[in-house]
């Protein structure tokens, strides 16, 4: 069993209850990071739902997740032949931490109609990329993340006010990315106002969307992660990723809170 599969696991507590851990290795600093966090919520729906994938996940982020257990209680709200709907909250030691609201799908059964106007960067393969600059965060102990535009932010301190990074995205274990999976790399690299004003300040998630297409192929995924505003410390995120074979399998839009540090 991955990595991640393990260390994302449920079990059924009765009642639409689902317990889970927060291990080591995906925080940044001493916090959860956002995606892994709502793809424990993610397993949980998965489980619980009578559809195995998302679709589309909406969540809020009311407080930081730690170390430790968790709690995700799941109601089903509507139910058709192709879409689950539900909502499913996760508590850490009695306070509410994370709500969200989901529809789910068998991603193998979609069928219709397919267009695009959106091309995957041309960028270097996987292998030709140099591993992170920024490895000393625990969580690329889990994650190899290999940036393909925007290095220069941490390799040299350097901004290119570009408000976009691009990157290829991988488990360090090698697993195949799966559906939930996807809601992790969706928050899983840096946030693009870095390339503006520096790899420094404090930047929480407020909300999350995640809209997941298709299955990934196996093999590392490659993600365009970009800001185009920023007001009165408010901005969004935009970010689309790609499987190994060019085939867009999910999209985001995450708004955080800009906060930058205080001067002396």
């Amino acid at each position: 069993m991955s990595q991640f599969l393990s260390q994302t696991a449920v079990s059924p507590l009765g009642e639409s209850r689902w317990q889970a851990a927060v291990h080591r290795g995906w925080r940044i600093g001493s916090v959860a990071n956002g995606g892994y966090v709502l793809a424990l919520v993610g397993r949980a729906l998965s489980e619980a739902l009578n559809q195995p994938d998302p679709l589309s996940i909406n969540a809020f982020y009311l407080a930081p997740v730690a170390l430790g257990e968790v709690e995700v209680a799941v109601e089903s709200l509507s139910e058709t032949r192709s879409t689950h709907f539900a909502s499913a909250d996760l508590r850490q030691e009695g306070e509410l931490k994370l709500r969200a609201t989901a529809a789910y799908t068998d991603l193998d059964r979609l069928s219709g109609p397919d267009w695009t106007n959106v091309a995957p960067p041309e960028v270097p393969a996987f292998d030709d990329v140099a591993a992170p600059a920024m490895s000393h965060l625990e969580i690329h102990q889990s994650i190899d993340l290999r940036m393909v535009q925007g290095a220069e932010v941490f390799t040299e301190g350097k901004t290119n006010d570009t408000g976009e990074f691009i990157a290829w995205l991988a488990h360090t274990d090698g697993a195949a990315p799966g559906p939930i999976d996807l809601l992790m790399f969706a928050d899983i690299m840096p946030p693009p106002i870095f390339t503006i004003y520096g790899a420094f300040g404090w930047v929480p998630t407020v909300e999350l969307t995640v809209q997941v297409r298709r299955k990934p192929a196996a093999g590392p995924l490659l993600a365009r992660h970009r800001t185009r505003q920023v007001t009165r410390g408010v901005a969004e995120t935009d970010t689309e990723i790609w499987d190994i074979e060019g085939a867009l399998v999910a999209m985001a839009r995450q708004t955080y809170k800009v906060r930058m540090p205080k001067g002396d």
